[in-house]
């Protein structure tokens, strides 16, 4: 039987081990070594990853990507991208071409276990829509019998439109492009009579259009589409430091903390904004990286809610309302695991 005495002896003992810093696993020493995270991309999604007027990469992906490189190398614009089609995606994040994947990918049980990933967690709720003319005066889903689709192939959208159609015993002609432009350009093209993609990326392909008011996004909801970065199986380390660099940004909004005010909150006495922001314990460590890997990353992008409004929120040209992506205070999904 311990005494107190042995017990708290034990636990002195153990606290050394917990203050020393991890050794860097295998992406973590490749991202070290070449001064850059490779950050799988989109070819084009408004407000999650594309390219501005300025050439540079824009979107809530690009920007998570972004808090990573922060986290990890103390830099946010210490990224390459390499954009990927939707059939090129998963295999170069399995065969090491990228780092992290963080492109609209949706998190499912086959991609998560036969295909070798990790999803790390949500940065996007999202569901399957449809776009289409206004003059088709079409007004739910189930109108769509017999219309022709067009969708990207190699996506869960293509899966859920089969799954759709049969569980509703809706006839429906899809139409399957490569590329999403290719589905885009086909639809206003007029070659077939809806689009269909998550409703986040058609809200922002409809500001896009010549006319988005001739467009519009119908009410039905046909899928759940929770969008994650993600990593390969078999560098538990690597997967922990993507991971609470999402949970850091949510946290942060939950705190307070912005990009703007995160120097004054390294004096705060909050106990939890002192642990997120490094100023107490030994968290970034623990993963391998400096005590202020959250604080890095929130001075790179900002929090989560700011990277949402910013290019996905009413100030963007896309306008999406928070709804679930808020916060679990506000009735949203968006729930940080603690740092502690």
């Amino acid at each position: 039987m311990r005494t107190p005495a042995l017990t708290a002896a034990l636990f002195c003992a153990a606290l050394p081990a917990l203050a020393q810093t991890a050794s860097p696993g295998p992406t973590l020493s490749a991202v070290r070594s070449r001064d850059a995270l490779i950050c799988g991309a989109h070819p084009g999604a408004p407000g999650f990853g594309v390219l501005d007027s300025q050439g540079v990469y824009r979107g809530l992906d690009a920007d998570t990507c972004r808090a990573v490189a922060a986290a990890v190398l103390g830099d946010g614009n210490k990224v390459r991208w390499v954009v990927l089609s939707s059939q090129a995606r998963l295999p170069a994040l399995q065969s090491g071409q990228v780092d992290v994947l963080s492109r609209t990918t949706t998190w499912t049980q086959t991609r998560d276990t036969a295909n070798g990933l990790n999803f790390t967690a949500v940065n996007f709720y999202d569901g399957q829509g449809f776009l289409v003319r206004r003059s088709a005066n079409v007004q739910r889903a189930r109108d769509l019998a017999g219309a022709t689709i067009c969708v990207t192939s190699g996506t869960t959208n293509e899966l859920n439109l089969a799954d759709w159609a049969r569980a509703n015993n809706v006839q429906v002609q899809p139409l399957v492009f490569d590329q999403n432009e290719e589905t885009r350009n086909a639809y206003i093209n007029g070659r077939c009579d809806a689009f269909t993609t998550d409703a986040s990326q058609l809200a922002g392909i409809r500001t896009a259009l010549r006319n988005p008011a001739e467009h519009i996004i119908l009410p039905d909801i046909i899928s759940k589409e929770p969008l994650a970065p993600a990593v390969r199986h078999g560098d538990d380390q690597w997967f922990d430091i993507v991971r609470w660099t999402v949970f850091a940004l949510i946290e942060a909004e939950e705190l307070g903390i912005t990009q703007a005010n995160v120097d004054e909150m390294l004096t705060s006495p909050n106990p939890a904004i002192r642990r997120l922001l490094g100023v107490a314990g030994d968290h970034g460590p623990l993963m391998g990286i400096d005590r202020r890997w959250a604080y890095n990353a929130i001075k790179a992008v900002g929090n989560y809610g700011e990277v949402f409004e910013r290019n996905l929120g009413r100030g963007s040209p896309i306008g999406l309302p928070r709804g679930v992506n808020d916060l679990w205070t506000r009735g949203g999904l968006m729930y940080a695991m603690p740092v502690r």
